[in-house]
């Protein structure tokens, strides 16, 4: 990981032996004018993507075009760098160091195509973007005019579902993705925090009592998220797992905050959710005293770090000057 606002959601190699980065930087230092920057950004994606077949079709090569450019670079390096089985690839010890050396080589073109102003271009072409259907609609669709307002070359193709999308299968450039990211190689960018609340109506309290411990929600009618049925607490005890129960369980978010409005059960929410039904007294948060002891956020991924388009760049920036931080819907005025 590079930082906590842009970083691979990978770990780096593991550093090869002193003898290996000297051979590795030797022959480095005597092919560097003659490298091809594609070739090593395709073996940095190979590398991440542990497939050579997915790393060609980023860069739009066919997995034996992109098999053969990557035998080049092992033959120009005299080095090698891959070992490759039927089913996936992994780094030699040659590898891991030039992994390193590459990522540099990489940063360094980019920095260098910034200075000249060609990294400055205006964003332009189709941006196709994934994310959740509730937080899209609530939103980001309502401000997708203003973006193409402001950048007239851009076209937007917006995909709202609740299914995690493969984004190299499925031609996407840019997904936002809520909560812990699982998939380390994609790049990831913080967008805002992702607050939640245990919330409910005053309808259900008056009928069922109010918890006053954690603990307490396991004798409570909880409505749950998929299978999240285990809600975790900071308590001065440290931290504390609750495994609740209820007789609604869904994979959509405005099917529980309906059931809440609704006066049934207790629920985790998101505020990006239910902020504006905080503020009208229609839901109370429940057991202030005892924060969520997963901290979660929002984030922008996409599948290269090397070459990220200019229309990637600006919907990033684009949304996260929009949420703010804290993030608007957390404010008392939104």
């Amino acid at each position: 990981m590079t930082s906590t606002d842009d970083l691979p959601a990978g770990s780096a190699p593991s550093s090869a032996t002193s003898s290996a980065a000297s051979s590795v930087t030797s022959a480095l230092a005597d092919a560097r004018d003659r490298l091809d920057l594609l070739d090593v950004a395709l073996f940095v994606r190979a590398a991440l993507l542990a497939n050579v077949s997915a790393a060609g079709r980023e860069f739009g090569l066919s997995a034996a075009v992109a098999s053969a450019r990557l035998a080049q670079l092992e033959r120009l390096l005299g080095a090698r760098l891959l070992h490759r089985t039927t089913r996936r690839i992994s780094l030699t010890q040659d590898g891991e160091v030039f992994m390193a050396h590459a990522q540099t080589l990489l940063d360094t073109a980019a920095a260098a195509r910034a200075s000249v102003g060609r990294a400055q271009t205006e964003p332009q072409g189709r941006l196709r973007i994934s994310m959740p259907s509730s937080f899209g609609r609530q939103h980001v669709s309502p401000v997708v005019p203003e973006f193409l307002r402001r950048y007239p070359g851009v076209s937007v193709d917006l995909r709202l579902s609740d299914h995690m999308v493969d984004l190299v299968d499925a031609g996407v450039d840019l997904a936002i993705r809520i909560g812990a990211l699982k998939d380390s190689t994609l790049v990831a960018q913080r967008l805002a925090v992702n607050r939640r609340v245990i919330c409910c109506a005053p309808a259900y309290l008056e009928a069922h009592g109010t918890p006053r411990h954690p603990a307490d929600l396991a004798q409570h009618e909880c409505v749950i998220l998929a299978d999240q049925n285990t809600w975790a607490f900071e308590t001065p005890a440290g931290r504390l797992d609750v495994r609740v129960s209820g007789r609604l369980a869904t994979d959509n978010g405005e099917v529980i905050r309906d059931a809440l409005l609704a006066g049934f059960g207790i629920a985790l929410k998101s505020t990006w959710d239910v902020a504006p039904y905080l503020r009208s007294g229609e839901l109370v948060t429940l057991l202030d005293s005892y924060p969520l002891a997963d901290t979660v956020a929002m984030w922008a991924v996409y599948p290269s770090r090397a070459f990220v388009p200019p229309k990637t760049r600006a919907f990033i920036a684009f949304l996260a000057a929009h949420f703010g931080d804290p993030p608007y819907w957390d404010g008392p005025a939104a």
